[in-house]
């Protein structure tokens, strides 16, 4: 394996240990002095479900989970909502289960408010990593070893 890459792989493992021991804090409880780039992992009742990278993580933090948090600010929130209405598969033709038909529809915005809710109670750890290439690959890295069922890599 290339040696530049292994370095970056090598630097993976600590990271994510730094990540897991972290005390946890909630989107509403973030401390004054934080990283600003890195990743963040979002987690329930000690179930890993989710993990974010950001350059500006207490912002994106917020993004999740803002009352106000548009569906295409909190993509989060709305992964749970589509869940939560069993409308799993994501369209992006016009139509009732697409993101806008979906947002027209009161259940669906009623189960959307009611996920950003439950992620601003959600635990919350953060790890600051500023190096793009080793972010996006703490992000995978991480995403697989804790197996974060709400994490997909497909494209779009």
């Amino acid at each position: 394996m290339n040696e530049k890459f292994t370095a970056h792989i090598e630097a993976l493992k600590p990271r994510l240990d730094r990540l897991l021991a972290m005390e946890p804090v909630t989107p509403t409880t973030l401390p004054s002095r934080m990283p600003r780039a890195g990743i963040y992992l979002i987690s329930e009742g000690g179930r890993h479900l989710y993990v974010g990278r950001s350059n500006n993580i207490r912002r994106r933090i917020g993004r999740h989970c803002r009352p106000g948090a548009t569906h295409r600010m909190a993509a989060f929130a709305f992964r749970l909502a589509r869940e939560a209405t069993g409308n799993i598969c994501a369209s992006y033709k016009k139509g009732d289960v697409s993101r806008i038909g979906l947002m027209q529809n009161s259940e669906f915005v009623k189960a959307f408010d009611t996920a950003k809710a439950r992620i601003r109670a959600m635990s919350l750890r953060f790890v600051e990593e500023a190096d793009p290439v080793r972010q996006a690959l703490l992000e995978i890295y991480t995403a697989v070893v804790l197996d974060t069922p709400y994490n997909d890599f497909d494209t779009h």
